[in-house]
């Protein structure tokens, strides 16, 4: 008998035996009439699902899940919507985010300037007296109908008597006059690092500053903190806000602003039981340049790499594995030699790690580093990965390979795409990033956002980044030859990131004994037009087969 055929009939001897042995327990939610695509090694496409004990139990027909359900089962119609696994975004700074966005005005996915202003005037009309306006990241001036920022007279008209504090990317800053004087900025010189105070017109600042990351995170840290009971309640809502958006996982990359206290309204929701997403995170040290390695060895003594639980896990060190090799410039000897020792530390302990990387004309000194380690203690096993590294070639690609190193490729290309072009050219711009090159390598590759300061944390805007290359104002700056399949895409968000948490053997997908993380689409992802697919939401989303949010058809199964 052909290999193929014992295969098959393997195949669907397992799945008998598997809804023989479900039938003797009754499901505690069956979803039926539905698309699930389980993202499994086939990209199996079943009619419905059935659940037990928080995993799936079994997938298949409508007719034999129904099958499996009790008195006591909650049956749910999908009326044909479709479902997939719950989505994880490998780089998203979501305890950052968290903490402050229950005392933010959110510009994500705002149409026009003019709704943006009126964000700012309703967020003042609730805000306690003097009381900071702030938006934080996560929007680009092209999405406004305007094509333009707001000007300083615009948010003073729209907030006159509160400091108002607006960013865009790490690059771009607005202050109103309130907030230049809170900050104690008047001239160039008051600024913390080395940045550009703009003038207007006049010749005087017009509360335009333009900077770098380290500018732009050392004012940030000059607001005042919310208490930790309003970053508890901001991590609620951001986590409630991915809920809506079908995500239920995520890896959080540490980085700027995020010292080991950030991390106490996550771990106080995880105490309680109240997280609704399964979150991966790293540590950046908060040491001067040179004491990071001091630093890790310091924070990770009780601290084990996969330290915690399925609903909280400790991943690594990262993104900012050191603060001299961290930006764009070419790094010196001495930041390199720092680095491998720090490279070193964490093979040999056995510990989890992801750099923060974007030039690949610097690349070739970070794999020649991890060669080094790697001939010294083999660091495959370990999935360590690399982010953004949009410009990679094909032979950093391969040096990859060959370490076992992943990548993470986030979409921040959709809101700079263009400015990326005219700085590179053409040519550059159509292979970056050259996703589709390093899959068909065998390179292991996951997607995320990298929100919210410096893009939307909505993974359908990255989903429709990826398989079309159009950029925010419609421009398509990605080749053909480097866009992707919508299962290629899917699995990225969903098994590929997963991997690089280490528990594609427990979620990642909707397969029997995996947890039962799902979302059920407002649209079918499979074939709705691809320009529509950064508009889907998710209309229920379960984390291990609780509903974690319920809208539409589904709202009354929020409160059961």
């Amino acid at each position: 008998m052909p290999t193929l055929a014992r295969g098959c009939i393997a195949a669907a001897l397992a799945a008998l035996l598997t809804i023989g042995n479900a039938a003797a327990q009754p499901a505690d939610a069956v979803l039926f009439n539905g698309k699930v695509l389980t993202v499994d090694r086939d990209f199996s496409t079943r009619e419905a699902l059935a659940i037990r004990g928080g995993r799936v139990l079994a997938t298949g027909s409508s007719e034999a899940m129904r099958a499996l359900a009790g008195d006591a089962t909650r049956v749910v119609d999908l009326g044909g919507r479709t479902v997939i696994p719950g989505l994880n975004d490998s780089h998203i700074h979501a305890i950052r985010a968290a903490q402050t966005f229950a005392v933010e005005v959110n510009w994500t996915g705002v149409p026009s300037l003019e709704e943006a202003l009126a964000r700012l005037r309703e967020a003042a009309e609730h805000a306690p007296p003097e009381a900071w306006i702030i938006v934080a990241g996560g929007w680009m001036d092209i999405q406004f109908k305007e094509g333009r920022k707001p000007t300083q007279a615009e948010i003073v008209a729209a907030v006159p008597d509160h400091p108002v504090y607006i960013q865009q990317l790490y690059e771009w800053l607005l202050l109103s006059p309130l907030a230049m004087e809170r900050l104690g900025i008047a001239k160039e010189a008051d600024l913390p690092r080395p940045g550009r105070l703009l003038l207007g017109a006049d010749g005087r600042p017009n509360g335009e500053i333009a900077g770098d990351a380290l500018l732009l995170g050392a004012l940030f840290n000059k607001l005042p903190r919310p208490s930790l009971d309003q970053e508890i309640e901001g991590t609620r809502r951001f986590f409630a806000e991915m809920n809506r958006l079908g995500v239920t996982g995520l890896i959080d990359p540490a980085g700027v602003s995020v010292p080991p206290s950030s991390y106490r309204p996550v771990m106080r929701l995880w105490q309680e039981g109240a997280l609704t997403m399964r979150v991966s995170y790293h540590l950046s040290s908060q040491q001067p340049p040179g004491k990071e390695l001091d630093d890790y060895r310091n924070l990770t003594q009780l601290l084990p790499s996969g330290f915690g639980d399925d609903m909280l896990r400790f991943g690594g060190i990262g993104e900012i594995v050191t603060w001299q090799t961290w930006t764009d410039n070419d790094p010196t000897e001495d930041a390199m030699a720092h680095l491998q020792s720090v490279l070193r530390w964490a093979a040999r302990e056995r510990m989890g790690l992801q750099i923060h990387w974007n030039p690949n004309r610097s690349a070739g000194w970070l794999l020649d580093l991890m060669e080094a380690v790697n001939r010294e203690t083999p660091i495959a096993d370990l999935r360590w990965w690399i982010n953004h590294l949009h410009d990679a070639s094909p032979a950093t690609l391969r040096r990859m390979k060959n370490l076992g190193i992943a990548w993470s490729v986030q979409d921040s290309l959709f809101f700079s795409g263009n400015r990326f072009a005219a700085a590179r050219g053409p040519e550059v711009s159509a292979h970056a990033p050259p996703i589709r090159t390093a899959l068909e390598m065998g390179l292991h590759v996951a997607g995320g956002t990298d929100a919210h300061r410096v893009s939307s944390y909505n993974p359908f805007v990255a989903l429709r980044w990826y398989l079309d290359g159009r950029t925010m104002d419609g421009r398509t700056v990605l080749g053909e030859a480097e866009r992707i399949t919508r299962e290629q895409a899917l699995r990225m968000y969903t098994i590929n990131s997963v991997w690089l948490a280490r528990a594609e053997d427990r979620r990642g997908s909707l397969e029997p004994g995996k947890y039962a993380d799902l979302a059920v689409l407002s649209a079918d992802y499979a074939t709705i037009p691809v320009q529509q697919i950064g508009d889907i939401v998710s209309e229920l989303t379960m984390l291990g087969g609780r509903v974690v949010h319920a809208a539409g058809p589904f709202a009354g199964l929020a409160s059961r």
